[in-house]
């Protein structure tokens, strides 16, 4: 857990609290912390932890992108959650899209440009929305409004290279996929954007489980979670993410992402929808193990 991305901290506070399921679970843990900084000897950390399974708590770059992946399947240890390729294409949010368009799934068009002319102009038609190609928890979001005059004002410490993705209305909507089955779908409601803080701040954001959908959209997005994951090569838990304007019926809904570390938080959506379906959190972690254990 922890480790040099934008979501360390969050990466941290789900470390933490897998940790302590997997304790209630049974197993033996060791934490194994990674500081902000790079360049710190991962390799030799984890063979002396000589873990029977790594339960990969990171977020974000390098954790969650098939850099860590990369390294366990080098040492040969079984790991949690998806594999390279998987992790790298998710990450990659241009190539997943790719993966979905060939997979026949609902996305909304989008190109990649230079941050500075998304300074200089409008890339594409307001509204809009900016982001890091490769970030998660809406790290570096800028949202364009319909009208703008100006382009966005990105902060210096965005990449030099970013999304730009014609902005989908509507409802915010989520569904965990646990190896080949979709387990329910959640509707996230928020005062304003579903940013960091509304994803990670007690009171931040209200989770409607199960959704107040009519069943045509909740099959929908059950199938295509299940459809995203397995067009991405996904294994474990993810977690797909969509956007659902209600005035168009099933022609709304569209795919944003598919998440393949789920954040692990006491706010988090995978473990409470996981418990709607029965699965308490120690449970969810110990099918987890064991599903890292069967693919080794």
């Amino acid at each position: 857990m922890g480790g040099p991305s934008a979501e360390h901290e969050v990466s941290l506070s789900s470390g933490r609290e897998c940790a302590n399921a997997l304790r209630v679970a049974g197993y033996d843990v060791t934490e194994i912390v990674l500081q902000k900084a790079r360049g710190q000897d991962v390799a030799g950390l984890l063979r002396d932890a000589a873990p029977d399974v790594v339960f990969n708590a990171l977020h974000g770059r390098w954790g969650e992108d098939g850099c860590v992946q990369g390294l366990l399947e080098w040492l040969d240890m079984p790991y949690t959650h998806s594999g390279v390729l998987a992790s790298a294409l998710a990450m990659d949010k241009s190539r997943a899209k790719e993966a979905f368009r060939a997979a026949g799934l609902p996305v909304v068009e989008s190109v990649i440009a230079d941050a500075d002319e998304v300074r200089r102009r409008h890339v594409i038609p307001p509204p809009y929305v900016v982001k890091p190609n490769d970030e998660g928890s809406s790290v570096g979001v800028y949202i364009v409004h319909d009208g703008a005059n100006q382009p966005p004002d990105l902060s210096p410490d965005m990449p030099d290279r970013v999304m730009v993705e014609t902005y989908a209305p509507g409802r915010e909507l989520t569904t965990t996929v646990m190896g080949d089955r979709a387990l329910d779908v959640t509707e996230i409601q928020t005062d304003g954007w579903y940013d960091y803080a509304a994803k990670y701040a007690f009171g931040g954001s209200r989770h409607v489980i199960p959704a107040q959908i009519p069943d045509e959209i909740r099959a929908a997005c059950l199938d295509l979670a299940v459809r995203a994951h397995k067009a991405l090569g996904c294994q474990g838990l993810t977690r797909t993410d969509f956007r659902w304007d209600d005035t168009r019926g099933l022609a709304g809904l569209i795919i944003l992402e598919v998440n393949t570390q789920p954040g692990m938080t006491p706010t988090s959506l995978a473990p409470e929808q996981a418990a709607h379906q029965g699965i308490d959190f120690p449970a969810l972690m110990r099918w987890m193990v064991e599903d890292a254990l069967c693919r080794s």
